[in-house]
């Protein structure tokens, strides 16, 4: 994202209103919370922990996350803006409570401008941790996964984008390839299989693969660098980002591309040529939006119901069906339809905030 520029020609070129930079010498801890914007509420935003090669790698990924989580927001209903941290560690083996506690001590500083939760790296128990120094933190009861709901998501998107190609949100039979089968693929590949898909699967770490197809015999497997070539009806990403690329696009043999994986799209030029291929592209930010629902319902004054926030969820396939009607109608990228929804409503938003303060 920044490339050649300098870190305030990004942030005033996409609008950011914070990037903070936390440091602890004692505890080697370098983490950064990326606030984009707080037009509908609190920024929101998962705290991922990856062992970033460079100090400029994390910077791309917090903004970029960041912005993502605000067109999440949006585009999904909740009353929330987008943030988002990152920590430079490796979290096999760096994780420590007083490192998660002086995390949660810089969170606190912004004053409840920044909400913490689960990402990649991440769990629960490091929530907690976070909680001990602030109250700025989201969490689900101890019975609840946020994976269930992030995976719930997909599968709305899934069925609304087969509803669009094929005229039937039927599954039985049709066929699936998944790309990274963690917490949210894994889900993702049983909810498939229970609907009677034809499932491909591929991770990158082979024990994890091994032990999901164990459980379910009927998946069959290929190496990480071949799960996007197979002709099937949906390829779904649901590893890290940056998988559609001027690489990988080209090598698509799919009707379809839904998945959770954050920032698919290795940048807008790809989106335009995805959709010049005539390939149906569900944007990933509305697709795996469950999981910050679930979230906002946790923020609600009777507290954290389930069926409520799957209620939520399941509109996500309204959602798609709405972008996908103003990018049949605008003749514009299902990417670019998504962004105008939910541009749209955060300008309405701060209109009416405008409006409200005016004199």
């Amino acid at each position: 994202m920044i490339m050649n520029s300098t870190i305030f020609e990004v942030l005033q070129t996409y609008n950011y209103e914070q990037l903070v930079f936390c440091q602890e010498k004692t505890l080697g801890l370098q983490a950064m919370i990326a606030i984009h914007d707080t037009t509908l509420g609190p920024a929101a935003g998962g705290v991922r922990m990856l062992p970033y090669a460079s100090e400029q790698e994390a910077i791309d990924d917090v903004l970029r996350l960041a912005r993502g989580m605000t067109y999440k927001g949006a585009a999904a209903g909740v009353n929330l803006g987008g943030g988002k941290c990152v920590v430079r560690a490796d979290p096999e083996r760096e994780k420590s409570e007083a490192l998660f506690r002086a995390l949660g001590r810089f969170i606190q500083r912004l004053g409840g401008l920044y909400i913490a939760g689960e990402d990649v790296g991440t769990n629960a128990h490091d929530m907690e941790m976070i909680g001990l120094e602030t109250p700025h933190v989201v969490s689900l009861p101890v019975e609840e996964e946020v994976s269930h709901f992030t995976a719930f998501g997909i599968m709305q998107g899934i069925h609304a984008c087969l509803q669009n190609v094929y005229g039937s949100a039927e599954m039985q039979g049709r066929t699936i390839t998944v790309q990274g089968v963690g917490a949210v693929g894994s889900r993702v590949v049983r909810d498939l299989l229970e609907e009677g898909a034809v499932v491909t699967v591929t991770d990158t770490n082979q024990e994890k693969l091994e032990r999901l197809v164990a459980a379910y015999p009927a998946l069959t497997t290929c190496p990480p660098e071949e799960i996007h070539t197979r002709p099937v009806d949906i390829h779904c990403p649901c590893a890290l980002g940056a998988v559609l690329n001027e690489r990988t696009i080209p090598e698509l043999h799919c009707k379809i591309v839904c998945g959770a994986a954050n920032n698919q799209l290795a940048d807008e030029y790809c989106g335009d040529r995805l959709a010049q291929t005539g390939i149906l592209y569900a944007p990933d930010y509305l697709v795996n939006a469950g999981g910050m629902i679930a979230y906002a319902d946790s923020r609600h004054p009777e507290g954290f119901v389930r069926q409520r926030a799957l209620a939520q969820v399941t509109r996500i396939y309204d959602t798609l069906q709405r972008v996908f009607a103003l990018a049949r109608e605008e003749a514009i990228p299902t990417y670019r339809a998504a962004d105008r929804l939910a541009e749209q409503r955060i300008a309405s938003v701060r209109q009416a905030k405008t409006l409200a303060t005016a004199p």
